[in-house]
């Protein structure tokens, strides 16, 4: 027997007999440039007048390809494993492509939009013609989520808390149907309930609050799921040893459980309010449109962003003209960067609160 000097490794030249043959590491790029060749040329020959078919050929034909090959080289066993693995990443891809499109799509025609003056001015008095800006609206939208935020937010925790720590019987179940009931209302539901109670039954006027309740009531159920599944992370463990001190359990719940899950919590917090922040449904029946200036979310018409989108559009003027169109897309760009914003923040302030484990 020879011994193999220290440090080194031995080379393998051919295939191990307990492992088998293997495809090569160029494998998969090679069946995709077969797929998009054959793709090509089926179109060629059958004429296909647009790309979407030839793209989902060619994604085809890479798995048939790919996993052929496989078959013919390692067997069916690997063969099978191979097909399942391709199919988890080309249904990633297919997830993720229309993704970068849409949100490149986006940014091309909502990009040029963007100066000093848009985001300094609103569109009082501009109409359809050049200039004007989304102010108004980006300070309605601010101002509205907030408030949604102070009335769900502290709900939707304590709902959480009582859920987790105190809910038993029959009443938790019931809260917790209920929940579950109101995460799939649509958001036009929760607009027309704030509508017929709040305008109709008191005779108010459109107001941008008005709006900031229906969003709350979208929100409540987001924050309570999200918030339920933190505070049940916290290990039991940390609970009975606070007992086992003699703490008590409200004492317990603010002092141990709460400070532990406190970066999920913010996370969950901040991805309802993201959640919430392009909604359009419930505002154009109880906040409308202004196009002026209006700080006072308490009275009258407010601007927001979905909403300046909808009329800059011309769904509510009739202008639909292309310094409309370009702001149009200016603020939608804007109402995207919003809630990258806040899912970023999220991030961060999950990983600045989170536990020292030292």
């Amino acid at each position: 027997m020879t011994s193999l000097a220290a440090g080194s490794r031995p080379t393998r030249t051919q295939p191990s007999e307990l492992v088998g043959a293997r495809l090569p590491r160029w494998a998969p790029v090679a069946a995709a440039v077969a797929g998009v060749v054959l793709a090509l040329a089926l179109k060629a020959v059958l004429g296909w007048t647009g790309w979407l078919t030839a793209f989902f050929s060619a994604a085809l034909l890479f798995v048939v390809v790919l996993t052929g090959w496989s078959f013919r080289v390692e067997g069916r066993r690997r063969a099978k494993d191979r097909l399942a693995s391709t199919l988890i990443y080309s249904s990633f891809v297919a997830a993720l492509v229309p993704l970068v499109l849409i949100l490149g799509y986006i940014v091309v025609k909502g990009l040029p939009a963007f100066n000093a003056d848009f985001f300094t001015h609103s569109m009082n008095g501009v109409g359809s013609r050049a200039g004007g800006g989304l102010y108004a609206a980006f300070i309605g939208t601010l101002e509205q989520v907030a408030i949604a935020a102070i009335i769900a937010l502290p709900i939707g925790l304590f709902t959480a808390i009582y859920l987790v720590e105190y809910g038993k019987g029959g009443f938790a179940r019931a809260v917790t149907f209920f929940v579950d009931v109101m995460t799939g209302v649509p958001s036009i539901v929760a607009g027309l309930f704030v509508y017929t109670f709040l305008l109709l039954g008191t005779g108010l006027r459109p107001f941008g609050a008005a709006g900031s309740i229906a969003l709350a009531i979208l929100m409540l159920p987001v924050v309570v799921r999200s918030s339920e599944e933190m505070l049940k992370l916290v290990p039991r463990e940390l609970r009975d040893a606070s007992y086992a001190l003699g703490v008590p359990k409200w004492r317990t719940i603010v002092k141990v459980v709460l400070p532990t899950a406190l970066s999920g919590l913010i996370t969950s917090a901040l991805l309802a309010i993201a959640r919430v922040a392009g909604e359009t449904a419930p505002l154009i029946l109880l906040v409308g449109y202004a196009a002026k200036i209006n700080n006072n979310p308490f009275h009258g018409d407010q601007a927001t962003l979905p909403m300046f989108v909808w009329d800059q559009l011309g769904k509510r003027t009739g202008n639909a003209s292309d310094f409309g169109e370009a702001r149009a897309w200016g603020a939608a760009l804007t109402l995207v960067l919003l809630v990258l914003l806040l899912n970023v923040g999220a991030r961060l302030l999950a990983r600045l609160a989170r536990p020292k484990t030292r």
